[in-house]
């Protein structure tokens, strides 16, 4: 079973040792054999294997110079460690490194050849199989380029944990070790390229793109990440396409067609340079210029993209490329390479072919399988400039500095430098195992491998845990998921003005390791859009929403396609494409473009508004006529009238009224916490003063004219200093009232902002309705009391307490207040104050005019008015018509009750009243004294009655002046006065000059 194993094995082998000639790989004996999986070639060529003969291998076409430099890398890197005295003294380093041609079934059937080898020298069949020229075991694989592959590649090799070191392969697929196990790279994984590809679109504002990716493990991956970051920033996807180098021409102009009808003008493509070529190609053919391509790592600089033909269409791409590498003595290095020299290097012939243009003749060729190499080309299989019928022999003296190609551009090391440094993490990882003390090492038990007979899953334990030092100074280490965290450089591509050709100009670099936000760094002065231009193109699906506006969904339509709504009243946005508008603060509103916040117009009545002026000239008016009112009193105090009328009651009231209209003065002007809780008990106290004082007027002249017989308790009651007690007492409850108010819930000044939007009312609010209530009903029911008393008192002596002139300024009273409660219920701001303040000034006005303009006007005006004998004669009329009235009852009663008893004689009254057309004067006087008082003044009233008309003549002269008079007088009312009631009509007569 054994020995049928060992020939299965050698079968394998040497069917792969068949397929890969001489000429086809490049390999050199060593100690220790290194694997290599480089892509000399983009692809294969298409042929159809209908199985009517054995498969053939298939051929590769289309060279890669960048590849064969990679492969240099990789061969210079192991000779430079061959001969260094420290890194592995006195071992020796091969390697066996060929060719994937850019597809997974050639990149296995290298792979193949590593783990068949490995396969045999773990059998240990050296004493069954003589077996020349013996190979040893290939202990790590360095390799390969494209994700996809490498995939591949690491799903066989990780069945025998051999160590796979990729320089290229980026895939974050890739860091799974559950399933790649054996798999490391010297090159970041995507998910820091995508998270920068987005954070480059946030950068410059775009929101509207389109995506293409290449159909594996690569492209799928890498778009899957970056529509993840695309979300979380809002960026939203107008296409996705996948597409591949094998993909037939309908499929391409599909992918075309979807590109030339899009809004979208930035296109973020996952690919590899030869998925990418077809695509672009076609896009060239009906030139669809004006995009803006953002280029992973894989194409950001291929020399199959990057083509000056390629231009007008992928001028001013931004792509990412790795962080460039040193390697010393590599440009020499490249420049000795030649057919004659490599020896070891198979594919150094057909790189001569390609880079001159020629055929090298049969004194080069070293095997058959060279033969069959060259037939190819000859029947049209091979790439390059033209086939080797149209070619000149190559002379072998061609100087390769000569000519521009890929290979010869060092400048920038990024790939290359890659394969560098993971031959390099291999000799280390080697390294290790070779200095390794035992009971120290990472085996069981501290051992350490075995450097002679070392395998490759010790290679692996040992990458896994590798830590150096490179040759530019940095840090080396795998992390746990066997990835390198590097830095991307920022590069656009640029038509260069010398030679023509595409060149890519460093504009930024993206640091994986600095914070959120921090990590990208874009120099735009250096950046030519489109090749060209200087202006930063626009990929959005809608117009930038300007500040002052948000944007609004449109509904079926992706978030990043809206409409732009403007700012409601009272938001702002002063950004551009604001998703929201801000509220603005409380005391502040929006301008009118809705850009900014401006504060609130702050409104209240203010002196300095006309409305506000208008009412301090009504108010300070109001305080100049009572003032002027007061004083007519006080200079005139001796006159009847100011007696008449309770002098100081009177002034009492007019100081009352001036407090009123001072009152309406506290409710102009800022409200401040003070004003508030003052004037509401201003106002309410100065007015329940007023109808007070005028309460107690009426009242005691009331009582006076309706008492029949004037007593003592009459004349207690009429004292000054129970009208003052009762003033007082009346106006005190207002106070209490005040005070409770003030205690409980005082009024405060009070900034309102919800009556209107923009402006801010300033007012008081008055801490309880329910207290302003009460103030104000109090005064309404002291109100209607003496509205009462004075109605009831309207027909009293016209002259002396104007009764009517109370009731009608009552009658104003009631009006203003009750229009004004519906009044101040529907107004709100500065007009309530307004309206209250007209309310007081109309109730004072009215007071002020109806008790005292027609005493003024009497003082002032008719001053023969002003005398005693007017007020006596009025008060007599008034006595005289009351006693009338009276003494007519009386008699009427008497004649029903004679009557009633059977008799039928009429009886005279007993007044002295004398009626003109049934009675003489029984007593008349001398015609001396009759001419005298003919010539005196008097007075003359008629009462009419039921019965007939009633003359009272009275006169009223000043004792010291005509005592004889008197003495007629008292004689006459002597006889006149027959019953109580003349009594009485004589003191009322007497009282107003009391």
């Amino acid at each position: 079973m054994t020995l049928y194993s060992c020939c299965l094995l050698l079968l394998v082998f040497t069917w792969n040792t068949a397929a890969y000639g001489p000429n086809q790989r490049a390999q050199k004996k060593g100690d220790i054999i290194l694997g290599g999986l480089f892509p000399i070639h983009f692809g294969v060529a298409a042929k159809d294997q209908d199985l009517k003969s054995r498969p053939e291998s298939v051929e590769c076409i289309r060279y890669n110079f960048r590849g064969f430099r990679w492969l240099q890398a990789m061969i210079f890197a192991i000779e430079e460690i061959n001969s260094s005295p420290t890194l592995l003294p006195n071992m020796t380093l091969g390697y066996r490194i060929f060719d994937t041609c850019n597809t997974v079934s050639k990149a296995l059937e290298a792979t193949l050849s590593f783990v068949a080898q490995n396969k045999i020298d773990s059998l240990n069949l050296d004493e069954f199989c003589n077996c020349s020229e013996h190979i040893p075991s290939t202990i790590a694989v360095v390799g390969a380029t494209g994700s996809g592959i490498s995939t591949a590649v690491a799903n066989l090799l990780g069945l025998f944990y051999i160590p796979q070191v990729s320089y290229a392969s980026s895939s974050r697929l890739l860091s799974n070790k559950n399933q790649f196990k054996s798999f490391l790279r010297t090159i970041p994984n995507d998910e820091h390229q995508a998270t920068a590809m987005a954070d480059i679109i946030e950068y410059f504002r775009w929101n509207w793109v389109g995506t293409i990716a290449a159909d594996d493990d690569y492209g799928r991956p890498g778009i899957e990440k970056f529509r993840e970051e695309a979300e979380e920033r809002d960026i939203c996807i107008d296409f996705s396409e996948l597409i591949s180098q094998y993909s037939d021409e309908e499929e391409i102009q599909q992918v075309v067609e979807v590109i030339q009808n899009s809004t979208a003008r930035v296109i973020v493509v996952f690919s590899s340079g030869p998925d990418l070529e077809p695509l672009i190609k076609e896009i060239v053919r009906r030139n669809i210029t004006g995009r803006i391509w953002l280029a992973s790592e894989a194409w950001a600089s291929s020399s199959l993209i990057a083509m000056p033909e390629f231009f007008r269409v992928i001028g001013g791409t931004i792509g990412f490329a790795l962080k460039a590498g040193q390697i010393p003595g590599f440009r020499e290095f490249l420049q000795k390479v030649h057919p004659k020299k490599s020896n070891n290097n198979g594919f150094a012939k057909e790189f001569w072919e390609e880079t001159f243009n020629c055929y090298l003749p049969d004194g080069f060729k070293t095997s058959p399988a060279s033969t069959s190499f060259h037939k190819g080309h000859e029947e049209g299989l091979g790439s390059g400039n033209g086939t080797a019928a149209f070619r000149p022999p190559c002379t072998g003296d061609e100087n390769i500095t000569s000519v521009e190609t890929p290979y010869m551009d060092y400048t920038h090391l990024r790939i290359s430098y890659n394969v560098y440094l993971a031959v390099y993490s291999i000799a280390h990882a080697l390294q290790d195992i070779y200095t390794c003390t035992p009971g120290k090492g990472l085996f069981t038990n501290g051992s350490c491998a075995d450097i002679k007979k070392v395998e490759a899953w010790q290679v692996l334990k040992h990458l896994r845990h590798l830590n150096f030092t490179n040759n530019m100074g940095e840090q080396v280490d795998f992390d746990e998921f066997g990835d390198l965290v590097g830095n991307y450089s920022i590069i656009n591509w640029h038509l260069s003005p010398e030679d023509g050709s595409v060149v890519f100009e460093e504009v930024g670099h993206y640091n994986v390791y600095a914070k959120k936000g921090e990590r990208l760094f874009i120099n735009e002065n250096k950046i030519l859009w489109s090749g060209f231009s200087k202006e930063v193109p626009f990929s959005n699906c809608s117009r930038d929403c300007l500040p002052g506006t948000r944007k609004g969904i449109i509904e079926g339509e992706p978030t990043c396609c809206f409409e732009c709504v403007d700012c409601p009243d009272g938001e702002y946005s002063d950004e551009t494409d604001a998703s929201a508008c801000d509220k603005c603060p409380e005391d502040y509103w929006s301008n009118e473009n809705h850009t900014s916040c401006i504060p609130k117009q702050i409104e209240f009545l203010s002196w300095t508004e006309p409305f506000g002026i208008a009412l301090t000239l009504f108010a300070v008016l109001g305080i100049f006529l009572t003032s002027f009112v007061l004083g007519v009193f006080t200079k005139f105090r001796n006159t009847p009238i100011v007696k008449a009328t309770n002098r100081e009651l009177s002034y009492l009231l007019l100081f009352s009224l001036l407090c009123c209209f001072s009152s309406s003065l506290f409710f102009i002007g800022e409200p401040q916490n003070w004003t508030c809780r003052l004037r509401q008990p201003a106002f309410g106290i100065s007015f329940v003063l007023c109808i007070s004082c005028i309460l107690v007027k009426t009242n005691r002249v009331l009582l006076v004219f309706e008492a029949k017989i004037p007593t003592s308790l009459h004349r207690k009651w009429w004292g000054l200093n129970l009208q003052f007690l009762l003033v007082f007492l009346c106006t005190f409850v207002q106070i209490v009232i005040c005070v409770i108010w003030l205690y409980t819930a005082p009024p405060s000044s009070y900034r309102n902002h919800e009556l209107e939007d923009e402006i801010i009312f300033i007012t008081c609010h008055e801490g309880s309705l329910m207290a302003l209530g009460f103030l104000i009903g109090y005064t309404c029911l002291l109100a209607a009391i003496c509205f009462f008393f004075a109605f009831k008192s309207r027909k009293l002596p016209e002259n002396f307490n104007e009764a009517k002139f109370i009731t009608f300024s009552m009658l104003i009273f009631f009006i203003v207040w009750i229009s004004f409660i519906p009044a101040y219920a529907s107004t709100y701001g500065k007009f309530v104050s307004a309206v209250e303040v007209i309310a007081i000034l109309a109730a004072s006005f009215g007071l002020l005019a109806c008790i005292f303009f027609n005493k003024v006007y009497i003082i002032l005006f008719k001053p023969s008015r002003n005398t005693i004998e007017e007020v006596r004669c009025s008060t007599a009329a008034h006595a005289f018509k009351v006693a009338a009235r009276a003494t007519l009852r009386r008699s009427n009663v008497s004649r029903k009750r004679s009557n009633s008893l059977g008799g039928s004689t009429g009886s005279t009254p007993s007044s002295s009243i004398s009626s003109k057309s049934n009675h003489e004067d029984p007593f008349p006087l001398p015609a001396s004294a009759e001419r005298q008082r003919q010539q005196q003044r008097g007075c003359k009233q008629k009462v009419s009655f039921g019965s007939g008309t009633v003359t009272l003549s009275l006169s009223f002269e000043e004792p010291q002046k005509n005592a004889m008079a008197n003495r007629n007088a008292k004689r006459r009312n002597s006889l006149e006065a027959q019953n109580s009631d003349d009594s009485l009509m004589r003191h009322r007569a007497l009282l107003p000059l009391q």
